[in-house]
């Protein structure tokens, strides 16, 4: 069978970060206004998943993110099982938003949804629409933030009719200062991976292209007898009560990683120079095993495309890891220690050891 990957399946990120990287260019040039407000923007930030403002006392951090199209999903599982996932793909939404936001050490105050409609029919489904508003509201709860509002739009012509595009904002806090994860990594720094449920947010619609392969599509039965359709839709984790749990005790985290796009490259999303080797890659879930028997995807493609098992990443000292896999223990993640940060003559790189897989730098151009 012919291979498929994210490319292929409509999703090219060599034109999206090219556009991504066009916007970051000209943003900087309207930093200056920060200062009528007496705010600035820390050096560097630029290019990471969370913006962040600087305030004489604390700093204020702000994310805009979308989900994509798991919710596509939900409705294929709807129709053919009826079967409603919708509050998973809700806890989704609020997740992809709260875990992008928690990487620079923010712990969200407020979260807002948007929506947007083919037509305003798809939530006259009482089910449909009471499970993603108490979904969204769940997440609101595990992430620790109030549910600010939002916006819900009917866009007829530019939406489907028969579904949703779900979306949204945070905003949060970090205070006292020394919370802020500023991206100070250094030679011989821990990387401690945490686990992820499944796919969570990322290559949904590599996954989706997928199941028309499948002999029984979405219902198709995974190593662990699970249909495929509602293994890909399990809630995402959310990691924000283990970043507040590092800081309580004391941890400094010195970068944070949501692993969403670009898979395991994006290990490697700070601009400094270094090898990030991982020793340990934990176990992905049977729904892992399944994309790439159905898309011919090599390991390599796999982890350079999809979370394989880890939703986040920590790097710190090597005298803080152990500290951190307790706090993971404490709070209920699953957490291990993966690898090392190495320094190797300006060299920058992700190498999967047990895998023999490596991505250099060029493979990642987000900046």
């Amino acid at each position: 069978m012919a291979k498929l990957d994210y490319k292929t399946a409509g999703v090219n990120y060599d034109v999206l970060d090219t556009f991504k990287r066009a916007c970051q260019k000209l943003a900087c040039q309207t930093a200056g206004n920060l200062a009528r407000h007496g705010l600035s923007e820390p050096a560097g930030i630029r290019g990471e998943s969370c913006y962040i403002l600087e305030t004489s006392q604390a700093y204020i951090a702000h994310v805009e993110e979308a989900l994509g199209t798991k919710g596509l999903v939900a409705d294929a599982m709807y129709k053919l099982t009826g079967q409603s996932f919708y509050a998973n793909v809700a806890i989704d939404n609020v997740s992809t938003i709260v875990n992008d936001l928690a990487t620079s050490g923010a712990l969200p105050i407020t979260v807002a949804m948007y929506a947007a409609l083919g037509d305003a029919d798809y939530l006259a489904d009482a089910r449909r629409a009471t499970d993603l508003a108490e979904g969204f509201a769940e997440g609101c709860r595990r992430s620790g933030a109030a549910w600010a509002g939002g916006e819900t739009q009917v866009l007829k012509g530019m939406v489907n009719p028969e579904t949703i595009i779900l979306g949204g904002s945070a905003m949060g806090m970090i205070c006292p200062k020394i919370h802020y994860i500023s991206g100070d990594v250094r030679n011989g720094d821990a990387i401690v991976f945490v686990a992820s449920s499944g796919v969570q947010t990322n290559g949904l619609t590599l996954c989706r292209a997928l199941a028309d392969r499948m002999e029984q599509g979405y219902l198709t039965p995974l190593a662990d007898d699970r249909p495929y359709g509602e293994s890909l839709l399990d809630p995402s984790v959310i990691y924000v009560r283990l970043i507040e749990a590092c800081q309580k005790a004391g941890i400094t985290l010195h970068y944070a990683v949501h692993m969403t796009g670009h898979g395991w490259r994006k290990l490697m999303r700070l601009e400094a120079p270094f090898v990030y080797k991982i020793e340990t890659i934990g176990t992905p879930q049977p729904v892992f095993e399944a994309i790439a028997d159905a898309a011919s995807l090599s390991p390599a493609e796999m982890y350079g495309t999809f979370n394989m098992g880890v939703g986040f990443a920590l790097y710190v000292s090597p005298q803080d890891a152990p500290r951190v896999l307790t706090a993971a223990e404490e709070t209920g993640y699953t957490a291990w220690l993966a690898g090392t940060v190495q320094a190797q003559n300006g060299r920058k790189a992700v190498e999967i050891a047990p895998l023999e897989i490596v991505y250099d730098e060029a493979s990642l151009k987000i900046r």
